[in-house]
């Protein structure tokens, strides 16, 4: 395996928005299985709410992108008022937009291995924020869902 495709295989966003769609229509055209076209929108959403959440976080949090260079400060306005988790939480709704659409068993697969990951890679984040921010993030954990969003409790 080259470097650049090991590179490339460890960015979870290369993985979610080229390499896993580009799996599932090699298996779209040998199964020639029907579309659901009504599931293409949240593709659109997973992959903006995924894209804006990041700029959001690298502009009011630096660090970035993702754990890589850990973000200086907490940020907790905007969507992540809501969900501690939205960028991970962008792909997840990108894959279950190609799993819905494609009624693909590779892309359902794909959906059910990438919660597990991307869970097991939150709680790990929350460990290293934890690290760096002590009660600061405990506080932050505590008030915010990692993964389903639901209207702020006051703090």
């Amino acid at each position: 395996m080259t470097n650049g495709l090991a590179r490339r295989l460890r960015k979870t966003s290369w993985r979610a928005f080229s390499l896993y769609p580009a799996l599932v229509a090699a298996d779209h055209l040998r199964t020639r299985r029907r579309l659901r076209l009504r599931w293409a929108p949240l593709l659109a959403w997973g992959f903006l709410q995924y894209r804006l959440a990041g700029d959001y976080r690298t502009e009011r949090g630096g660090g970035g992108p993702g754990m890589a260079i850990p973000p200086d400060r907490i940020v907790d306005t905007g969507i992540y008022r809501y969900t501690r988790n939205p960028m991970y939480l962008g792909h997840l709704i990108f894959l279950t937009g190609l799993a819905a659409m494609s009624r693909s068993p590779l892309a359902a697969g794909l959906l059910i291995g990438n919660i597990a990951w991307y869970d097991r890679h939150a709680r790990e984040d929350e460990r290293r924020l934890e690290e760096l921010f002590g009660d600061e993030y405990r506080h932050y954990r505590d008030s915010v869902p990692r993964w389903v969003p639901r209207p702020p409790r006051s703090r």
